[in-house]
């Protein structure tokens, strides 16, 4: 019955399943057409319960965003071991687990939703970005970006939010592939950046010297050199690195 579970459901308890609720339903509608006799049914409690917790919706709301945004700054960590084409994969992969399980959450997240002009949930959204920002840096060693550099970042960074937020829309593209390519837009960045500086073409050549010929970035260069006619008797473009064993390309 649902009197035995409020009894044993401590306040704490109780304040992250409001919050669980709340953030499913937030997230589809603005918080004017959810009440908190919806949340209430959603959460098995009465009304008063529910603002015996919670002062409101709005504040519902914020700690709903609260929970998603910390999770999904965690998702960035990495260890800064091993390749950098490796290590954003992982990222990535950890960065759509999240967006696959926690669609509605990541939504109402990233696209402000129903508070607006509320500066704590644009706090939290910036929180995210800039967690983001800062770990891809770490990853590059760099402490103090140059103007270009942060403006890849930052601009990869922005690409991963609104690809996942499309995705969302059908995943009409499946997730492996949609990770992978967007480690090779980061890398598609960076060289047009190194193209046009010579401190980006340093740091993409010490990113590079590091990458194994079946990593991510040398994967990319396999399949651009595919699309790129090759001079008569010219040599095949090299991939990163010296090691040359096949990768199977995702169907």
């Amino acid at each position: 019955m649902t009197t035995g579970v409020r009894r044993r459901m401590g306040v704490e308890e109780r304040r992250q399943q409001l919050i669980g609720v709340a953030l499913d339903l937030f997230s589809n509608r603005s918080p004017d057409e959810v009440s908190i006799d919806e949340i209430a049914a959603a959460a098995g409690i009465s009304r008063p319960l529910v603002y015996h917790y919670f002062p409101g919706k709005l504040s519902l709301y914020e700690a709903a965003l609260r929970r998603a945004a910390d999770e999904l700054a965690a998702r960035f960590d990495e260890p800064p071991e091993g390749p950098l084409g490796s290590r954003l994969l992982r990222v990535m992969g950890r960065y759509f687990a999240f967006v696959d399980e926690h669609g509605p959450g990541f939504s109402a997240l990233m696209r402000g939703g129903p508070a607006v002009g509320s500066s704590r949930t644009n706090a939290m959204i910036d929180e995210v970005r800039q967690a983001a920002y800062e770990q891809i840096l770490s990853h590059l060693g760099v402490e103090r970006p140059p103007a270009r550099l942060e403006l890849i970042v930052r601009s990869w960074v922005s690409l991963a939010e609104s690809t996942a937020l499309i995705w969302l829309d059908g995943r009409r593209i499946p997730r492996a592939e949609l990770e992978l390519q967007l480690v090779h837009d980061f890398a598609a960045l960076a060289a047009v950046s190194a193209a046009y500086d010579e401190e980006m073409a340093g740091l993409l050549v010490r990113i590079l010297a590091d990458e194994p010929a079946d990593g991510p970035f040398g994967e990319l260069v396999r399949r651009l050199a595919a699309f790129i006619p090759a001079a008569p008797g010219a040599p095949a473009p090299a991939a990163p690195a010296t090691a040359h064993r096949s990768v199977p390309r995702p169907r």
